[in-house]
């Protein structure tokens, strides 16, 4: 058995680098291991629970992992939870043998000041990061003496959002190793009582699932556990490894007797909005693609798929256009035409002949789309009761015409002026997100990024489906004058098929005897009221149950919705405005105790008679190049210092100077595209190749384009052996087949031979 070390090596030491490329075939065995692994031997996890309770859709969970040292020297044990990145952190607690340490939330600059002088004592930091589409990972490490026992209790909160029809409650579960006790467990109570009730797990058979999980669900509650004993957690019967390591999805749906539902509770007040069975509003919708020459091969082909399979969607009564933009801009038509069958199949035809090319003129691209609608409404081309769409989809940045992101920004809003939403998806990870999701909210819309996946096309279609049925339009929230305070967003330009709207506020007087809500919207037919009549009594015996989860979710769930707001206004915001948006998000930060990219959590544990400081951050979105990572519990372990070199712009190569303690640094300017082979080793078979993409934020006018490596590929034909290295993934392939990690993941390969 020979067993292939350095190839590990070469992955940790290109993690900064990329490359999609190579197909390859590893003929060997597999095995994901912790992360901590060669640290914990002699650690037992003996218990791992995640308690989740939901009340009004608003989920409050506890993530609880115990475990002791059985070792005869002291060890190292880590904590790694998956979180949503919807949700908010509210406490973290570490208890060791009898003491326990919980945290405290503080600002963050106060919180910071703590941790840069941890650091400079030479301590190491856990972290908060993101981690795929959906989550973020939380990471804490702490020291514990020979026969101890230590226990990590994560608690975060975060409200459900209806999607496609339904609230699903998306749990990240990867314990590692076989845990004696391991159990989810879900406990649901909603008022309006649960209609359906499911739950999944993507790492075991049905058959497997079944025995192990209960679900059930009767009027206002629900349950679901999963308690899996040591014999179905293991991936063989002889076998000591878990196959527990995925996703556990549980989703549900509420009955619905009336399009709205209000709840009350102690001053508080939600209100829950989702009419069924009205007609669509027709669309009105252009799609603005970006064709420059970065999205050439795949990108472009799964664009071009989604395109075709939303062609397949759209309805007769609705409306549409294509607009392309590179360096230039073009259309499909000079005008919105009907989606009759005629026009779909000739646009289908126009998709299919699509083809990559030029730069990144985003302005004008956007710009005519916009032109392209506002006309259409002016000369009566689209039926009075319809609604119209802009859907962007770019892979970079603007770099030719006007490239400034700010006045393109500007130029947008302008024409637009308020009237239909900016949609803007981001394909993969070289573009400045920020700029397209600040733009998307000042215009009504949002920003969803595409992951550059096999399954792209998908991403695509499901945001098209997630506006494809709008059945209302400028919907008004109201309530009855001077009766209410503090209220969450309450008017928006549309309701979507399988969706809901949910404000929240207080009361100003907490003895009235009843309470009216009105949503009014436009409809495809004619303008509508819905009027909901809350009888203070009536809802107190509705409610009575609610302890059976906690009894201030509605305070906590406006607090939750009303910092969530907050953030994202604050986001466009300028000058007083945005310091006083942050003031107020930060005081509800701290006052519900809701880690949140304003506040860290403190944890403060005495340790070798000097105070261990541990920052947990709520991280965000940020731009590409962001390579700071928010803090966890640090630790007393000391790393020494390794020196490093950094560099930007070009392919640099760096040849250390054996006789000197110095290096020869030089650049080579070759064209996006070109391959360049790095690393061609005779005597081992190894063989790296590097291809190399532009710098697309780049002046158009510079003499010299900056340019980066896009895609590395590892390759050893002596040992079958190939791996393609992105930023995002790493992927190694067996003739057709192929197995795919993520830089979270530390893997070990070994090759008989």
């Amino acid at each position: 058995m020979a067993s292939v070390q350095w190839s590990c090596l070469i992955l940790a030491l290109l993690s900064g680098l990329v490359i999609p490329g190579f197909p390859g075939s590893p003929s060997r065995q597999l095995e994901k291991r912790s992360l901590s692994e060669g640290e914990v031997d002699g650690i037992e996890v003996y218990s791992t629970k995640i308690s989740c309770k939901v009340t009004s859709r608003f989920a409050h969970n506890v993530v609880t992992t115990r475990a002791v040292n059985r070792a005869n020297a002291a060890k190292e044990v880590s904590f790694d939870v998956e979180l949503p990145k919807t949700a908010f952190i509210t406490n973290f607690t570490l208890t060791i043998d009898c003491d326990t340490y919980s945290g405290n939330v503080k600002e963050k600059e106060v919180a910071k000041k703590q941790y840069e002088k941890a650091v400079s004592q030479g301590k190491t930091a856990g972290l908060v990061k993101a981690s795929g589409r959906k989550l973020e990972k939380f990471t804490v490490s702490v020291n514990i003496a020979a026969g101890s026992k230590v226990t990590f209790e994560l608690t975060y909160e975060e409200l459900l959002k209806r999607h496609k029809g339904k609230y699903e409650m998306y749990l990240k579960v990867q314990p590692k190793q076989l845990v004696q006790h391991f159990e989810i467990e879900a406990d649901i109570f909603e008022p309006q009582g649960i209609s359906t009730l499911d739950a999944k797990a993507s790492f075991i058979t049905n058959d497997v699932l079944g025995s192990a999980l209960t679900k059930s669900y009767s009027g206002k509650k629900g349950h679901v556990s999963f308690k899996p004993n040591l014999d179905q957690q293991r991936t063989c019967p002889t076998c000591t490894d878990s196959l527990i390591n995925g996703d556990f999805t549980i989703t549900y749906d509420v009955n619905r007797e009336s399009p709205a539902n209000v709840q009350i509770v102690n001053g508080y007040f939600v209100h829950f909005f989702a009419p069924q069975g009205l007609p669509v509003v027709p669309k009105n919708i252009v799609f603005v693609i970006d064709i420059s020459g970065s999205m050439q091969g795949r990108k472009m082909e799964q664009t071009k798929d989604a395109l075709l399979k939303i062609l397949e969607d759209v309805q007769e009564d609705d409306y549409l256009n294509f607009i392309l933009f590179s360096g230039d801009v073009t259309t499909w038509k000079d005008h919105l035409v009907q989606a009759t069958p005629e026009n779909i199949q000739e646009a289908r035809t126009f998709v299919r002949n699509i083809h990559d090319q030029g730069m990144t003129n985003i302005n004008d691209g956007l710009l005519r789309g916009i032109s392209m609608l506002n006309k259409a409404r002016e000369e009566d081309i689209v039926p009075e009761r319809s609604t119209s769409i802009v859907i962007m989809l770019t892979d970079g940045d603007a770099n030719v015409g006007e490239s400034r992101t700010p006045k393109i920004q500007e130029n947008v809003r302008n024409a637009i002026g308020g009237k239909f939403p900016l949609y803007n998806l981001g394909f993969g990870h070289n573009l400045n997100y920020n700029f397209l999701e600040s733009m998307a909210l000042e215009n009504n819309g949002f920003a969803r990024r595409i992951y550059e996946d096999s399954d792209a096309n998908l991403q695509l279609q499901g945001f098209y489906e997630e506006v494809a049925n709008p059945l209302l339009t400028g919907v008004e929230v109201e309530y009855p004058e001077n009766a209410i305070l503090d209220l969450t967003q309450n008017t928006y330009k549309h309701f979507y098929d399988g969706s809901e709207i949910v404000v929240a506020g207080r009361l100003v007087d907490q003895d009235m005897n009843s309470f009216t809500a009105d949503v009014k919207g436009h409809g495809a037919i004619n303008d509508l009221t819905f009027t909901e009549e809350v009888d203070m009594k009536d809802m107190e015996k509705a409610l009575q149950e609610r302890d059976y989860i906690f009894g201030n979710y509605i305070e906590r769930l406006w607090a939750y919705l009303t910092i969530e707001q907050l953030l994202e206004r604050r986001k466009n915001a300028q000058g007083d405005e945005k310091e006083n948006l942050t003031a107020q998000a930060l005081d509800l930060s701290l006052k519900y105790h809701f880690v949140t990219p304003l506040t860290s959590m403190v944890v403060t544990k005495p340790e070798d008679n000097e105070n261990q400081t541990a920052i947990v951050d709520k991280s965000g979105e940020g731009p590409v190049d962001s390579v700071i990572p928010s803090m966890a519990y640090l630790d007393s372990y000391q790393t020494p210092p390794t020196p490093y070199y950094y560099v930007d712009g070009d392919p640099h190569f760096i040849i250390q100077v054996a006789e000197k303690d110095d290096a020869i640094c030089f650049n080579i300017d070759e064209e996006p595209g070109t391959v360049l082979r790095l690393v061609q080793d005779p005597i081992t078979g190894f063989t790296v190749n590097g291809q190399i993409i532009g710098d697309k934020s780049g002046s158009p006018n510079s003499e010299t384009r900056k340019t980066y490596f896009g895609k590395l590929g590892i390759a050893n034909t002596q040992m079958d052996f190939r791996i393609e290295v992105t930023p995002e993934k790493i992927t190694l392939w067996n003739g057709a087949a192929q197995s795919t990690f993520s830089w979270l993941d530390t893997v070990q390969v070994t090759q008989d031979g």
